[in-house]
């Protein structure tokens, strides 16, 4: 079923649009919950989680053209906070690690103080995405979206690891150089 009848299905408060998510973005968003928690039934709690917050917010949110983009950033917030909860140390120290890597070229908390300035910095980090070449914003995506390990990220790709470190690097000094071109400082 298309995204914008889902939709539909959730404004009508038609249960069937939870059916009709979880067919269509279940697995993805098992995945996406997997790979911060390692963890197959925290996951599909993550998942189940997803749904109801989905069915909560829709209406008034109405994620037309980027619902499977609107039901991921949910499960990732509710499986790093899973992560937290749980104490994985494991995960937490990768999320730490990634988190330390993007503070270097984004702005904090303290500088994206109004939620229009948020939008324009995810709309700034969209088209400097989209501005690159195929290869390296996938590499970036599996790195800080999906937490994927350089290893996994290397073999997914068929790269050697040091090139998917220099990808990384560069993407993140080049981002650095973008926002501050757009006035953002870090």
């Amino acid at each position: 079923m298309e995204d914008n009848k889902i939709i539909e299905l959730f404004l009508s408060r038609d249960e069937s649009a939870i059916r009709e998510t979880a067919a269509k973005y279940g697995t993805r968003l098992k995945q996406a919950a997997f790979a911060i928690l390692e963890d197959r039934g925290a996951a599909e709690e993550c998942e189940n989680d997803t749904y109801l917050q989905a069915w909560n917010r829709i209406p008034p949110d109405e994620p037309r053209g980027y619902l499977y983009e609107y039901l991921g950033r949910i499960i990732r917030h509710l499986a790093i906070d899973e992560c937290r909860r749980a104490g994985a140390q494991k995960r937490c120290a990768v999320y730490c690690e990634l988190t330390r890597e993007m503070e270097e070229c984004l702005p904090g908390p303290e500088n994206a103080e109004s939620r229009l300035e948020a939008q324009e910095i995810r709309r700034i980090l969209s088209d400097f995405l989209a501005g690159r070449p195929a290869e390296q914003r996938a590499v970036f995506l599996r790195r800080y979206w999906y937490f994927d390990s350089i290893a996994e990220i290397s073999r997914l790709f068929g790269i050697h690891e040091e090139k998917v470190k220099s990808i990384l690097f560069r993407m993140r000094k080049a981002l650095k150089k973008h926002l501050e071109k757009e006035g953002y400082t870090v």
